[in-house]
């Protein structure tokens, strides 16, 4: 039997219900991966995190969709940090993950947000499928731009294009094209987003910060500045404080509490 706290965590809010909710189970030791995803699963959240303490002071840091293990998850481990600092009296300002996608800092800043300091992982231009694009709801001439990175990135001209979208999600999974990020320029903040993964199990997600890694420097490259506001245009919406540090991003926003509890399985 596992016995550990866990807490929801609403990232990137704005104010109640809204922000990215994550899962937060804090572990002493590793139980096997099939519990971990199935923990995962019951939770319904886009990402449920776990992480562990290390002899070095770090932390090992794990994240799961309901369906997957994912390689980097930017929302929960902003989540995670904010369970160390605000639940468990971390007393530094600075928590650093060790992940399968190397070492993840985040720092609590004097403003309240806590930043995350991710890997850069600027697009290469490519052509989109053309199922793809006809999966998403696209006319074949709005796409200002594409490329890949870790995900399928789009760029529309308008906000109000991103908004719009409805995409077919059975088509999308059916293609396993990953996930996709579209984005444009934003009225109200520098640029605004949306992001699909159906086939991790999560149709939209709220507020992604991994794909992040991937607006940031190809915006920072298109407005020729660093520093840089965003907002995710999901049902519950989010927040985000952005730079671009070459070969690192920082993302910022906050986080909140919305369930303390004990997890046993």
């Amino acid at each position: 039997m596992i016995t550990c706290p866990f807490f929801w965590v609403d990232a990137f809010t704005m104010g109640p219900f809204t922000g990215n909710p994550a899962g937060v189970c804090v572990l002493t030791a590793w139980p096997d991966d099939d519990c971990l995803q199935k923990i995962a699963q019951q939770n319904g959240l886009a990402e449920t995190a776990f992480f562990v303490p290390l002899a070095s002071g770090n932390y090992h840091l794990r994240w799961f969709t309901p369906a997957v293990e994912i390689d980097l998850c930017g929302h929960a481990t902003l989540a995670s940090a904010h369970v160390l600092f605000n639940e468990l009296n971390l007393a530094s300002d600075r928590v650093i993950f060790e992940s399968i996608s190397g070492e993840l800092r985040v720092n609590r800043l004097t403003s309240g947000n806590l930043a995350l300091d991710f890997p850069s992982r600027p697009p290469n231009a490519a052509p989109l499928p053309a199922e793809l694009v006809t999966a998403l709801g696209l006319a074949s001439n709005a796409v200002v731009w594409s490329g890949r990175a870790r995900d399928w990135f789009i760029v529309l001209a308008e906000e109000a294009e991103v908004l719009a979208l409805e995409p077919d999600f059975s088509a999308l999974l059916a293609l396993d094209t990953e996930k996709v990020i579209i984005t444009a320029p934003g009225e109200n903040v520098d640029f605004v987003s949306r992001f699909f993964a159906p086939t991790a199990g999560v149709d939209e997600d709220h507020v992604t910060g991994s794909a992040h890694c991937t607006l940031i420097p190809y915006w920072a490259d298109q407005l020729n500045r660093n520093h840089l506001e965003a907002r995710q245009l999901s049902r519950r919406g989010g927040h985000l404080v952005c730079e671009w540090q070459d070969d690192r991003v920082s993302i910022a926003g906050t986080a909140k509490t919305y369930i303390r509890g004990e997890l046993t399985v």
